[in-house]
Parts: structure tokens; C-alpha cells; sequence
């Protein structure tokens, strides 16, 4: 990989995730508009987008290659659904006040997905990925403790996220054509509700920038998607991994300035013990890669 393919991958997955962690200014411009409502849009419109990318980036022999393959489809649909819990439930989140809580969803999304890689998968882990895994259940009791529920917004986004990319492992279809075939199959539902919903909407009764506003809800889901994919192909999983955390980060800072969101001691205390477990995860990560990494050249050289 070219220097240049490098950096040009990091820029792109840098402003993906950038446009991922300003999502909490963006949906509120939605508003008086609802959650389930903007779900609707954003789900209806991002089908056009898709179908359009799919047109101009001349990819509909895949998308019918992946029709023909019945596990394949299957898997999309489920991911689908699943998607749809986890854009309505960050919606919700973002328009009702919960921005950091939204942002420890995804803070704790990769200690949810090596949970799930043992309870689903059967892997094994490590020791140091027990003990980062150990002290983001500490950290959850004490949120749980702080906020008096469970943070349930951040557990649904981090469980339907973590499906959700396991889903999509399984399925192995391309990001652009994938997401097509799942707002395709959700779009039907979607313009039945904002039919139903008719007159009560706000799609053309609060002027015309409105109506563009919630009709860009699909550049806005294509436009971080096509920077990732971009990425994806010129760096690292490495380092995507940990380009990941700018986004959580990005809607932190956002929530606690900008939006002015309380954070009292207590949750502190619990998203700071998320951090050290998060680097603890990463540290225990890279040392891995980095040990298989000397493997690899050892049994090359005495090959």
C-alpha cells in the first residue's frame, strides 16, 4: 500500500466518522418533526440515494447476483431490521436530549461485539480482553446506577450495531449494494406510515427548506458510508479500528458542550472506567496484531 493510499484512506475514514460524530446538530434541524418520522424519511430517501449510486456506479448485476442468493438476502433483511432499531433508537436519543448517552453506545460497541463473538460465535478471548470486558460491565453498573435505569438508549445502539455488523460479516455483500437492498426492503413500510401520516407530517407544511432538510436525510446516510468504503480499501482494519472512536468521541464533546448535557460525577466515573476499558481493549488489540505480525516474519525467515 502507497504512502499516498494511505493517507487519502485515513482522510476519508476521518471525515466519515467526523460526519458520524456531528449527527447530533443535524437531526435536531428535523424538528418539529419526530423521531419515528424522520425514521421514515431518512429510511425512504436513503432507498432513492442507494438506487441512484447504484445506477451511477454501474452495480446492479451485483445487487441481482446477491437477490439470487437466498442466505444472502436473508441475512440483508435481518440486517435491515436491525438497522431500523438502531436509526430510530439514535434518532430518538439525539432529538430527546440523550446525546452522551447516544455517544457511549458506540464507546461501547466493540467490547459488545467481542461479547457477542463468545456468546454467538464461540471465540475464545484473551485475558486482557476478559479483564477490559470486566470493567465495562463495572461501568455499566455505575451508569445504571447514575442515570437510575439502565442506559437502555446506549445498549439497544451498541446490541443492534453489534448484530448489525455481524449480520453484514456474514452476508459479505458490498457496503453500496447492501445498504440498497436494505432500505429497499424497509422504503415500502416507511412510505405507507408517511402516507398514513399524511396531513399530521411536516413534509411540505413548514416551508420548502424543510422539505430539503428532511429529503437530504439520504446524502447525509450515503455521503460517511462511501468515505468508509473508500477508507476501508487503502488502510488498515487497524487503523479503522481506531478511527472508530472519533465518532463517540465527536458526539461526547457535542452533548457535554454544545448541548449543554448534565454530567454529574457519577457518570464520570462510569465513562471514565468505559475509557480505561477501551484502552485496555485497543492496547491488548495491537500488542496481538503486533505479536502474529513477528510470527509471520519469523516462520518467513526460517522458511
Amino acid at each position: 500500500m502507497s504512502a499516498k493510499q494511505d493517507s487519502s484512506g485515513l482522510a476519508l475514514g476521518a471525515a466519515a466518522y467526523v460526519m458520524w460524530g456531528a449527527f447530533p446538530l443535524y437531526f435536531p434541524l428535523l424538528e418539529p418533526s419526530g423521531a419515528v418520522e424522520i425514521l421514515a424519511h431518512r429510511i425512504v430517501w436513503s432507498a432513492v440515494t442507494m438506487g441512484l449510486l447504484l445506477l451511477v456506479l454501474r452495480r446492479t448485476a451485483t445487487l441481482r447476483t446477491i437477490l439470487a442468493d437466498r442466505r444472502t438476502t436473508l441475512l440483508l433483511v435481518g440486517a435491515a431490521v436491525v438497522i431500523t432499531f438502531n436509526w430510530g433508537t439514535y434518532i430518538y436519543g439525539v432529538t430527546t436530549g440523550r446525546v452522551v448517552e447516544t455517544s457511549l453506545g458506540y464507546f461501547i460497541n466493540p467490547l459488545v461485539t467481542v461479547l457477542m463473538g463468545v456468546l454467538i460465535l464461540g471465540e475464545r478471548l484473551r485475558r486482557l480482553q476478559w479483564v477490559a470486558l470486566g470493567i465495562g460491565f463495572v461501568a455499566c453498573s455505575v451508569l445504571t446506577w447514575d442515570y437510575g435505569r439502565p442506559p437502555y438508549v446506549a445498549l439497544v445502539l451498541a446490541f443492534s450495531f453489534g448484530t448489525y455488523g455481524l449480520l453484514k460479516k456474514s452476508a459479505g455483500a458490498g457496503a453500496v449494494e447492501s445498504l440498497a437492498l436494505e432500505t429497499a426492503v424497509l422504503a415500502p413500510f416507511a412510505l405507507v406510515y408517511l402516507l398514513v401520516l399524511g396531513s399530521a407530517g411536516h413534509f411540505v407544511d413548514l416551508g420548502a427548506g424543510h422539505t430539503v432538510l428532511l429529503m437530504t436525510t439520504g446524502l447525509v446516510t450515503a455521503v460517511p458510508l462511501l468515505c468508509f468504503g473508500a477508507a476501508a480499501t487503502r488502510v488498515t482494519m487497524t487503523s479503522l479500528g481506531l478511527l472508530q472512536y472519533l465518532a463517540p468521541v465527536i458526539q461526547f464533546a457535542l452533548g457535554v458542550t454544545v448541548l449543554g448535557e448534565h454530567m454529574p460525577a457519577g457518570r464520570w466515573i462510569g465513562f471514565g472506567l468505559v475509557w480505561v476499558a477501551l484502552s485496555i481493549f485497543t492496547f491488548e488489540a495491537l500488542r496481538e496484531r503486533r505479536r502474529r505480525q513477528l510470527a509471520l516474519v519469523a516462520e518467513a525467515s526460517a522458511a
